[in-house]
């Protein structure tokens, strides 16, 4: 039997919304082998994070190193990562020679609720890591930070991810849903200009704790099972929007999306017919 193996290197959502536990529900929901390298376990529910604890360095790379010498991997996801330390240690693993699979990287820095989730130290650590990675997955605030501005207007948006492109030697998904406006478009963006976007109309919920940490894994999921980039982003963008129809409606602040899709079977979102 093959399946995909995805390795998940990420943070621990104890409210399961986020982190770790959205990333093995998108990973199996798509058909794939979720294999997890926590880096940080966190206290936090709907409402925002309470505590964050980083494992060790050493124990990050352990974990990966552990489950990729005896089951393999076809692509790796890496999200929060709880420290510059971290950072390191995954990038070192990561020269290993054990990883010759995609690499995607979700800067993740700022949860939903607003807690911040990486310092300036871990932000300039993302820097190895996105030189690695066959595709970056910043929302707007995080693409802002990845090239060091406070702020980017709207038009300089396509300038600062082509620039950014450019530097780390991969495409740049910038995830639109930090945008104003009743339509969210989500860009591919390369050194080039744009390669590809993807319009669909704002899906008007609280309920959109993970959607980062959801899309990121699906697209790993998507390249684990042997697709190319565009087709990968396509069906991952047609999951977390199934998911955000499909969330349960849990907690009083930045609920968990659907990720089990409710009642809506797995072939219809598939097709696109609740994208």
């Amino acid at each position: 039997m093959t399946i995909a193996r995805v390795l998940i290197v990420a943070g621990s959502d104890s409210g399961g919304g986020a982190g770790i536990q959205a990333d093995i529900k998108t990973v199996t929901m798509l058909g794939g082998h979720a294999m997890t390298a926590i880096t940080a376990i966190t206290a936090q529910n709907t409402l925002g994070v309470e505590a964050v604890v980083a494992l060790s360095p050493e124990m990050v790379r352990r974990q990966m190193t552990c489950v990729v010498e005896d089951i393999g991997v076809d692509a790796v996801k890496i999200g929060m990562l709880g420290g510059a330390a971290i950072a390191a240690a995954v990038a070192d693993e990561l020269t290993s020679g054990l990883y010759a699979a995609p690499i995607v990287l979700d800067p993740v820095m700022v949860a939903t609720s607003g807690a911040q989730l990486a310092d300036p130290a871990t932000i300039a650590g993302f820097a190895r890591l996105a030189r690695m990675s066959t595709l970056v997955t910043p929302n707007l605030p995080e693409l802002a930070a990845l090239v060091a501005r406070e702020h980017l207007d709207m038009a300089d948006v396509e300038p600062a991810a082509r620039d950014y492109a450019a530097t780390i030697g991969a495409p740049v998904l910038v995830k639109g849903g930090h945008a104003e406006g009743e339509t969210v478009v989500d860009r591919l963006i390369g050194a080039d200009g744009v390669i590809a976007e993807w319009a669909n109309p704002r899906i008007d919920t609280r309920h959109s704790h993970g959607t980062g940490c959801t899309l990121a894994s699906a697209i790993a999921t998507g390249l684990a099972a042997g697709l190319t980039l565009e087709p990968a982003i396509v069906r991952a963008i047609r999951y977390v929007r199934a998911a955000l129809v499909a969330a349960p409606g849990l907690g009083a602040g930045n609920g968990p999306m659907g990720h089990a899709l409710g009642d809506a079977p797995f072939d219809l979102w598939e097709r696109g017919c609740l994208a």
